[in-house]
């Protein structure tokens, strides 16, 4: 629209040249000098908006006197309605301007509140954790301890055995929020399945190598439970540590016993377990002290080459 305006502006005293105007009467393109400071608004920075407020009268005024040939008597009606689109061509950029600084503001204050509020909320929620697992230290694992300590008989150490392993295994399932869940028999080739399915919830369409015999010692739930949790543990590591570069996993059972392997093996640069700062729950808590919960082993190897995690299970120990 402004350049259609312009192009019309150069051309109006062509198009009316010979016709006879009186001064008092400005033509119906007056009357749109404002509308096209006011549509400049929308599509030019604030200093061409100045620049297009003065340009656009200005060139009216030039082609209103040059249609009246620059007579005297349209010198001082044309001054006067320049003056005037000048005027009125500010206050509607003076007022864009004014309403952009403020939705600017608005935008500004809502995305620092945003992030002040986020920031809020996920101290809340580290403290929340801290204070969920401190309450979990004192309250099971201190009483594990505590019974742990002052029992004497069998009945009694026996109970002291079955309240540690509680209490590990929901420190381990702490970030998780995973429950004990059933204790029901579960077939291992449900377990590898189950693994399968989480990885390609993480992204990885892994198949896991399957070695065992159709007679493989079924599983109490809990056990199966914490062997997957901590290899979907070991498979997310792996992922995020070492690129899941050379990523496969193995389920197997040692021939002619109850021993069953679920192994995570990759090819990454590896760590040193020694290393890893106590705080990190990742392989100390999710996948050793889960397994050991429930009376399995796990056995990690790493090195420059890569990195094995195994974890066993022995069947008689059902």
């Amino acid at each position: 629209f402004c350049a259609v305006f312009v192009a019309t502006l150069v051309a109006w005293p062509f198009v009316v040249a010979g016709q006879d105007i009186p001064p008092s009467d400005p033509p119906w393109t007056w009357f749109l000098v404002s509308v096209v400071t006011a549509s400049s608004i929308m599509f030019l920075p604030l200093v061409w908006q100045m620049a297009w407020t003065i340009f656009v009268p200005v060139l009216f005024g030039i082609t209103r006197l040059a249609q009246a040939g620059f007579a005297v008597d349209f010198w001082w009606p044309t001054l006067l309605d320049v003056s005037f689109a000048i005027i009125l061509g500010g206050v509607f950029v003076t007022l864009g301007w004014m309403f952009r600084s403020i939705a600017d503001n608005v935008d500004e204050s809502r995305r620092t509140a945003v992030e002040t509020y986020t920031a809020a909320a996920v101290t809340e929620a580290a403290e929340n954790e801290r204070v969920a697992v401190a309450a979990l230290m004192h309250d099971s694992v201190l009483a594990a301890l505590i019974a742990s300590e002052r029992a004497q008989t069998p009945r009694e150490q026996g109970l002291a055995v079955a309240m540690a392993q509680e209490a590990l295994t929901r420190l381990a399932n702490a970030e998780s929020d995973a429950g004990l869940g059933s204790d029901a028999p579960r077939r291992f080739a449900t377990l590898v399945e189950e693994v399968e399915r989480g990885a390609r919830g993480l992204g990885v369409d892994l198949v896991v190598e399957r070695a065992y015999s159709h007679d493989a010692p079924e599983l109490p739930g809990r056990a199966a439970n914490a062997l997957i949790l901590a290899a979907m543990q070991a498979i997310a590591n792996s992922i995020e540590h070492a690129g899941g570069i050379g990523l496969t996993v193995s389920a197997r059972q040692e021939p002619d016993t109850q021993r069953l392997h679920l192994e995570v093996q990759d090819l990454g640069d590896g760590f040193d377990l020694d290393t890893v700062p106590d705080d990190r729950l990742g392989i100390r808590g999710s996948i050793i002290a889960r397994v050991a919960a429930v009376g399995g082993t796990v056995h990690i190897t790493s090195d420059s080459n890569g990195t094995l995690v195994r974890l066993t299970w022995q069947g008689a120990r059902a």
